[in-house]
């Protein structure tokens, strides 16, 4: 049976957004039916189900006391659309670049609700973020610290600190250890951060920030950093006389991107990691603290699914090659970290499977691979449709170029209605900033 995957006591299916159903064999998100989706918007397509959305961010709002305690990490995806969609919310975001800003900016977001990190923002950054009255800017370096006393915005500041805590995830996605690219060591660093930070004119420096990392399931490693933190603001309030008010604990929270994937809900998550810290910040003598929480992919991942269609199927003695008409271009996970997808035909549900097959990108590399040992139906063919779940985050965010190949459509669905927010790139849009050698515009009639 080529399942979508493993159906959860009731029938809801762990991995398809929460709006998924299934229909004499189909899958139908939002209402919508995927194979009616992919006809229409054409593959590769990234389908966003709207319900899933906002259901996770009503359950983080829910634990952490308000719904602009939720800060969603911008860089899991980000479009005006989903800006709209966080601002009615009432959730804050937090961006890391200027396109990101200038995106929220775009959508209205309101920018006392923005919060602005990243390990080497620059002068001009900084600067737009000063102009538009950007909420929050975490500091993360003493060359920031010079550079935003040079710019004197009137925000607040959270100083990033690196508690020290090893996750176990992939090594390119760790955060919080010893050695980090970010934030400064709890002990004499960050302290003489906190005092640099306090002596900026015109802001208010308000707490700490910290990261572990990205797809976190072990939910002890926060309550190992929040003993640090705890003991790091307990020295900063004895020796800077500084009390802080609020903490950002970042995000990371895992999700399942398989059916044998095993991840701690939301809920229980969010509520693990204020628990800690609320206890750590008692037991060392220390007021409450305001908690925010930045989730990115525990939002967002579990909504989206993304639609291929089956270009080749090359039978060799031991492997099967199945060909799709997307890849590492606008999933590059796989080939980056090895991360493991559940791929199936979504107009063939309740199919057998036939014997596993390579699912393979359209690049020009041997590497892109998005799933290694597919079950999809017996007899798979071209012009097939074939389904990845779980991928809503850090893909379309990652999507490249590659081959000159434009980045998928992104639709969200919801009531049976689906809307395309972000258009498919032609070679038109490729070409918009070329130029020929005598500086003329490198334009494309098709």
């Amino acid at each position: 049976m080529a399942t979508a995957s493993r159906p959860e006591p009731g029938g809801t299916p762990v991995l398809l957004p929460d709006g998924a159903e299934l229909q004499g064999g189909r899958l139908a998100i939002g209402g919508c039916d995927v194979g009616a989706l992919a006809a229409r918007f054409g593959t590769p397509l990234l389908i966003l189900d709207r319900a899933t959305i906002d259901h996770r961010l009503a359950e983080f709002a829910g634990v952490l006391g308000g719904p602009e305690r939720v800060v969603y990490a911008g860089k899991a995806l980000l479009c005006v659309a989903l800006c709209e969609l966080l601002d009615a919310a009432g959730a804050s975001l937090d961006v890391g670049s200027a396109g990101e800003l200038a995106t929220a900016l775009a959508a209205g977001f309101p920018a006392e609700r923005i919060v602005l990190h990243g390990n080497n923002k620059s002068l001009a950054e900084l600067e737009t973020a000063a102009h538009h009255g950007v909420g929050r800017v975490v500091l993360d370096s003493f060359d920031e610290i010079a550079r935003v006393a040079e710019v004197r915005p009137r925000c607040r500041l959270l100083v990033r600190v690196t508690p020290g805590v090893a996750v176990e995830t992939h090594e390119f996605i760790r955060t919080g250890q010893e050695g980090s690219k970010f934030g400064f060591p709890t002990g004499p660093h960050a302290l003489e951060a906190l005092r640099r930070a306090l002596a900026l004119p015109g802001c208010d420096t308000v707490g700490v920030h910290l990261h572990l990392g990205s797809q976190i399931v072990d939910l002890d490693a926060f309550a190992r950093a929040a003993e640090r933190i705890a003991a790091l603001l307990a020295r900063a309030r004895d020796e800077l006389g500084f009390v802080a008010s609020e903490i950002d604990a970042g995000g990371g929270f895992g999700i399942a991107y398989t059916p044998d994937d095993r991840v701690p809900p939301p809920e229980r998550a969010a509520k693990a990691v204020v628990g800690a810290l609320s206890g750590a910040l008692r037991r060392a003598g220390l007021p409450e603290a305001r908690i925010y929480l930045e989730p990115g992919r525990a939002i967002v991942g579990p909504a989206g699914v993304t639609v291929y269609t089956v270009g080749t199927v090359k039978r060799l003695p031991g492997r099967t090659w199945v060909a799709v008409d997307g890849g590492m271009a606008d999933n590059p996970r796989p080939m980056l970290y090895g991360a493991r997808y559940h791929a199936f035909d979504p107009t063939r549900i309740d199919a057998p499977a036939g014997s596993p097959v390579s699912l393979a990108g359209r690049y020009c590399e041997s590497g892109d691979v998005l799933v290694h040992d597919a079950a999809l139906p017996e007899g798979v063919a071209p012009g097939d449709l074939v389904c990845l779940a779980a991928t809503g985050a850090y893909t379309y965010a990652m999507a490249s170029n590659y081959n000159r190949v434009g980045r998928p459509a992104v639709v969200l669905v919801d009531g049976g209605v689906a809307t395309e927010i972000v258009a498919r790139e032609t070679p038109a849009d490729l070409l918009r900033l070329d130029r020929h050698l005598d500086g003329r515009p490198a334009g494309w009639r098709g």
